[in-house]
């Protein structure tokens, strides 16, 4: 009589335990919904803002190299190579970010 007091109490234990996991579990599952929707909504403008990046430093870089050029340095393909990698990491950036979570 004890032992199927005690199983009942195991198996009422266990179910409670059951529930109480599957209403965190659930919890959780919205919390990380609406998480998702906050930082799909904030790719756009950041992605677009890192390309808008890239064009300005890639002017800038533009304008330094001309500069160089016309004044006759030497370095003037590794100051172009520098800037025109800068530019071009920083639009592929973007890129990829808006690939990657839009």
């Amino acid at each position: 009589m004890k032992t199927r007091n005690i199983i009942r109490k195991g198996y009422s234990a266990l179910i409670m335990l059951f529930v109480a996991t599957s209403i965190v579990i659930a919890q959780s599952s919205d919390g990380i919904d609406q998480a998702t929707t906050e930082v799909r909504s904030y790719v756009d403008p950041i992605s677009n803002l890192i390309i808008a990046l890239g064009a300005v430093i890639g002017l800038i870089g533009g304008i330094r190299v001309y500069i160089k050029w016309q004044s006759g340095d030497q370095d003037t393909q590794k100051a172009l190579m520098g800037w025109f990698g800068a530019c071009l990491f920083l639009i592929l950036v973007g890129v990829v970010i808006g690939a990657f979570f839009g």
